[in-house]
């Protein structure tokens, strides 16, 4: 009973009576429910038959000169005639169930050999996985189908031609493990990945697809950094257990392990030549190796904070060593000896490259600031230029005067340096960039965020670029925020970049 009707006036009718009509609205109410199923059943024989399609919406109408092997026609078969005298009655009123979106299109029939039928569709029965398999390959044949030329829409062509057009790097790779740095094979088409598992992944990357060739275990805690040897036959990595090892790529046997190679966590590797590679640490120190010695034969404390990235020129005379504490150190490989030490920055150093024929020395900074120093003058910096507003940690040479830079906001930029100017966005990550580097070919560009993914961007268009005229006036908005080919987003119209701009403005 409802809940007024427990209360009773003077003036209200007997209690018998509101059990009379509560029993007529219940009873009414099944057969309303009676008369929602009749309109299901309808509605499902409806879609099925082509006798009754002409009392219903025009979208639902089935041609009458279809062929008769249709695989719904024998679902078809059900008439006014096989109705009962109710569902006659019933015949005429409106249908209560919306009409079936593009997704209930997907729906098919399996009919069976006494004439019924059985419908699946996608994620229902496990004797419908083929006929998943069949929508999707037939979306996917539609959308090729599309032309260009027949929509109106700028953005809606412009999709179909990003479908259409082929792939120009490898897919995304997606790894369980946080990735920690990778490197590509100085010869062949192969990426090494390294993982805070302390396992090192290698990968055969294509366009079409990346192929996972082995997977070593070379630390027990995280591996830091991976580097090939310059024939690409050996894997050199450092460990956060302190250690140091050289593993044959293709046996993956161990050729040399330096345990405990240094007093603190390695941090940073890099190679110089065949043989001789340097190593540093969280704490500061930097130490050169010689593959043919047992033991490190230099080593070099000359400041008091984790070391951010090492590098050489060809020539392989001068070993440069950033650090979070803000210096940039420079040793004489030869006379094994610290050459100059910078003044301090109040910023941590944390990425470089040399440009300009050997001439530029640029570093970036935790701050987003880029530092040109003249080669052969690394006190202090000869030029400064805002790159970024976010943290810089990455940074890779293109060409003698284009670098991508790349960081905590998840972008890659590619700025020419000396004079300094922003060129646009390489790509992005949705996540902090933690590595960068570039192929073998100079082609591609491969970068690894947070997300414990490894994307890869096709940048041979730099090559066709010539010398900036800096005479000219340029936006440096526009620039900041332009999307270059490699990127995964296209530029807004010139409207919208225009009106973007007036909001910062304000």
């Amino acid at each position: 009973m409802r809940l007024h009707q427990n209360f009773k006036n003077p003036d209200d009718r007997s209690d018998s009576e509101f059990i009379d009509d509560e029993l007529v609205e219940e009873v009414e109410e099944m057969e309303n429910d009676e008369d929602l199923l009749d309109n299901d059943a309808r509605y499902m024989q409806a879609s099925d038959s082509e006798d009754d399609v002409d009392n219903r919406d025009a979208d639902f109408q089935l041609d009458d000169d279809s062929e008769d092997s249709s695989e719904f026609d024998e679902m078809g078969e059900n008439t006014d005639e096989t109705l009962s005298n109710d569902e006659r009655d019933n015949a005429n009123k409106p249908l209560v169930r919306p009409k079936p979106s593009t997704l209930n299109k997907n729906i098919q029939t399996e009919t069976s050999d006494d004439g019924g039928g059985t419908e699946s569709c996608s994620g229902g029965r496990k004797d419908g996985v083929d006929n998943v398999a069949d929508i999707t390959k037939s979306i996917k044949s539609s959308v090729f189908e599309l032309k260009e030329e027949d929509e109106d829409d700028e953005t809606v062509r412009a999709i179909i031609a990003a479908i259409k057009k082929p792939r120009s790097s490898p897919p995304e790779i997606q790894l369980e493990d946080f990735v920690t740095d990778i490197c590509f094979h100085p010869e062949r088409d192969i990426i090494a990945v390294a993982t805070i598992s302390g396992d090192v992944c290698l990968y055969e990357y294509s366009n079409q697809k990346n192929t996972l060739l082995r997977t070593i275990e070379v630390h027990a805690k995280a591996c830091r950094d991976v580097q090939f040897t310059e024939d690409g036959c050996y894997l050199l990595t450092c460990s956060k257990d302190k250690s140091i090892m050289v593993t044959d790529v293709e046996t993956e046997k161990l050729k040399k392990f330096y345990e405990n190679a240094h007093e603190d966590a390695i941090n940073k590797l890099h190679v110089i030549d065949a043989n001789v590679f340097a190593t540093g640490d969280d704490a500061g120190t930097v130490k050169l190796w010689d593959l043919r010695m047992k033991n490190e034969i230099f080593g070099l404390k000359e400041v008091e904070d984790y070391i951010t990235q090492l590098l050489t020129n060809d020539v392989g005379k001068l070993l440069f060593a950033t650090s979070g504490g803000g210096y940039l150190s420079t040793i004489n490989i030869a006379a094994r000896k610290l050459y100059v030490q910078s003044e301090p920055y109040e910023e941590e150093l944390t990425c470089m490259g040399i440009y300009r024929g050997d001439s530029k020395l640029v570093v970036g900074s935790s701050k987003g600031n880029l530092y040109t120093f003249n080669w052969g003058q690394f006190g202090y910096h000869s030029d400064k230029f805002p790159g970024v507003k976010a943290s810089m940690s990455e940074m890779i040479p293109i060409t003698d005067r284009i670098a991508c830079v790349a960081g905590e906001e998840g972008i890659i930029r590619a700025v020419h340096v000396a004079p300094f100017r922003n060129l646009g966005i390489v790509g992005q990550h949705t996540m902090p960039i933690e590595s960068l580097d570039i192929s073998n070919n100079g082609e591609l560009i491969a970068s690894s965020s947070h997300n414990n993914d490894v994307r890869f961007w096709n940048v041979k268009y730099f090559e066709d670029f010539g010398d900036i005229k800096y005479n000219e006036k340029h936006n440096a908005y526009k620039e900041k925020h332009h999307n270059l080919p490699s990127s995964k987003f296209t530029n807004a119209s010139d409207f919208f970049s225009d009106l973007a701009k007036e909001n910062t403005d304000e």
